[in-house]
């Protein structure tokens, strides 16, 4: 496809037009249908979502108006009906995007390839077939469910499962600013929200929440007393979790513990967890420990794996969580990416153990590294086939995937996953050992070896 990538549609304004907006949808409405509108903070928002309605309401569908919300916001209140957020998450300002949902969950591939074939086609609904349009106010009940959701999943029922937990929560401009600090609050702790004003110039940090983008926020939390800092992207489907020191804890340690938590507390025969290729083996290692399994699905597919894991299982199988770093779906919540439900989760977590330090304990984390190999495009292919068997032949004794990449784990959990960029001229080398920089080393060289031969 052109059009759709690993999380929807994205791109620079110059691409992300009025006009593509309204051919998507076009494309995705029909008579009968009803969807649901947001946008985030972004400057390209309103006209983006104003095209976005037309060419829905064109093409048949009813359409409610959410305004600004955060994408989780969104997907829950596309249940029992089909969504359009405009959002381009994480990416810079003079970026923005499409993301579809239907019933809380985004659309697969199938569904995205449907779409790709039909924009730009006749797809015009009769004159007396246009859809109506209304206002809808979404957030509070999003929030009321977030906050009964984890009361009963990590509390007691009680919505006080935060009390006396003090957090800081760096909402980075955001759509988190109408959401986690009102949740955290609404669950009993104590919140200092900073840069939770929602601007689209994303002007306290760059939109994507790194180490790096925030060392002032670190700073503040080591410079305080916090039991937690918390902070979010754009559109609030990222989490990073930190320390009271002000460290970013590794996102798949967050991945671990709540993964954990969930397969423990399942009282299904077969609790199973969904997660990426290039997700930590320290996922692998606590959900077998709390009884459960890991499967894994391409990067942007979690809820295809869970759909996938739901009809291969039996009536014992229960698709407990699903997750890449930094982005969650809580099952029994819904079928979304929701950051602001794993701010409380984790939070909720962190006020029952006592302290982070506590929580990440019992994780074994090993030096992880990720690193790119130059690799023309369309030499990425032939490139890949040939590492399929040069990869195992170097590093004989370990376990091959080669659903998404080429994965090899050995017996001490220790992990290398290759695999094409999707958007880049790279082929990336992703790994996780204690003596992590030989192993990417000798994986560096088999790769580029590998390049050599096909380009």
């Amino acid at each position: 496809m052109t059009l759709f990538g690993t999380a929807g549609i994205r791109g620079p304004v110059e691409q992300i037009t009025p006009a593509l907006a309204l051919s998507v949808g076009q494309a995705a409405g029909e008579p009968g249908e009803t969807f649901v509108v947001g946008r985030d903070g972004r400057e390209t928002g309103p006209a983006l979502a104003a095209a976005m309605e037309a060419g829905l309401e064109s093409a048949g569908a009813d359409v409610y108006r959410l305004g600004q919300v955060p994408t989780p916001a969104l997907a829950f209140a596309s249940q029992g009906r089909r969504g359009a957020m405009l959002t381009a998450s994480h990416n810079p300002p003079e970026d923005n995007g499409i993301k579809l949902f239907v019933d809380g969950v985004e659309y697969d591939r199938d569904a995205e390839q449907t779409i790709e074939e039909r924009v730009d086609g006749d797809t015009l609904a009769a004159w007396d077939e246009w859809g109506d349009s209304d206002r809808l106010e979404v957030l509070e009940s999003y929030r009321d469910a977030v906050v009964d959701y984890v009361g009963s999943a990590f509390g007691d029922d009680d919505n006080d499962s935060l009390d006396g937990l003090s957090v800081a929560v760096d909402c980075g401009n955001g759509m988190a600013s109408v959401a986690t600090p009102q949740v955290l609050e609404r669950l009993g702790a104590e919140v200092v929200a900073v840069n939770a004003t929602v601007d689209g110039h994303f002007p306290a940090r760059e939109s994507k929440p790194t180490p790096e983008t925030l060392v002032e926020f670190s700073e503040s939390l080591a410079a305080g007393s916090f039991d937690l800092g918390l902070a979010h992207d754009g559109d609030a489907d990222r989490l990073v979790v930190l320390g009271p020191d002000g460290e970013v804890i590794h996102e798949d340690t967050v991945l671990a513990v709540v993964a954990a938590h969930y397969a423990t507390e399942s009282d299904a025969d077969d609790p199973v967890v969904v997660t990426t290729p290039n997700a930590s083996a320290r996922i692998d290692e606590q959900v077998r420990e709390a009884g459960g399994r890991v499967e894994r699905v391409r990067l942007g597919a979690l809820h295809e794996g869970i759909a996938r894991e739901r009809r291969a299982g039996d009536e014992g199988t229960e698709v407990v969580f699903a997750a890449e770093p930094w982005k969650h779906i809580h099952t029994r919540f819904g079928g979304w990416i929701d950051g602001v439900a794993s701010a409380a989760a984790v939070a909720a977590l962190v006020a029952d153990i006592g302290d982070t330090a506590t929580l990440r304990n019992p994780v074994t984390e090993r030096p992880y590294r990720k690193v790119s190999v130059d690799c023309p495009d369309d030499a990425k292919s032939d490139a890949m086939a040939t590492l399929e068997f040069d990869l195992p032949a170097a590093f004989p004794n370990t376990t091959v995937d080669t659903d998404y990449g080429v994965r090899l784990e050995f017996d001490d959990a220790s992990w290398v996953l290759v695999r094409p960029s999707g958007t880049e001229p790279y082929v990336r080398i992703y790994a996780e050992s204690d003596d992590v920089d030989a192993l990417v080393a000798d994986a560096r060289e088999v790769v580029a070896s590998a390049v050599a031969d096909t380009s």
